[in-house]
């Protein structure tokens, strides 16, 4: 188990990453999925790539639920995604805004009115 964040508060836009690996097992010469719900900017998943590579894997590959359109700000892509979406603010099916919205049954766009 690795443990990424970068949201805190009532902030929309991300802070620094932080990457916490005191939990992973012994991964070296394994075979690794990185699995997210969301590759908005892609810079959670070069960090958690990056960190991992540190102990020696033999692979290591990557899935999200969701691909955001547009906001790619580093060389990779997810090697497994299901969906692309437009450039939005999601909530639901686990995805939160301010620890609220994530028990939501289906993934919606948050009306910025309630930001």
């Amino acid at each position: 188990v690795v443990h990424a964040s970068s949201y805190r508060g009532k902030t929309t836009t991300a802070g620094d990453l932080r990457v916490d690996t005191n939990l992973l097992p012994d991964v070296r010469d394994r075979d690794v999925l990185i699995v997210d719900d969301i590759f908005d900017t892609g810079n959670t998943i070069e960090k958690l790539v990056e960190s991992l590579k540190f102990f020696e894997p033999h692979s290591i590959r990557t899935a999200v639920l969701l691909v955001k359109e547009g906001r790619s700000e580093v060389e990779i892509t997810p090697d497994f995604h299901c969906f692309q979406i437009p450039d939005a603010f999601v909530i639901g099916y686990g995805l939160d805004y301010n620890d609220d919205y994530r028990h939501l049954p289906f993934i919606g766009v948050l009306d910025e009115t309630e930001a």
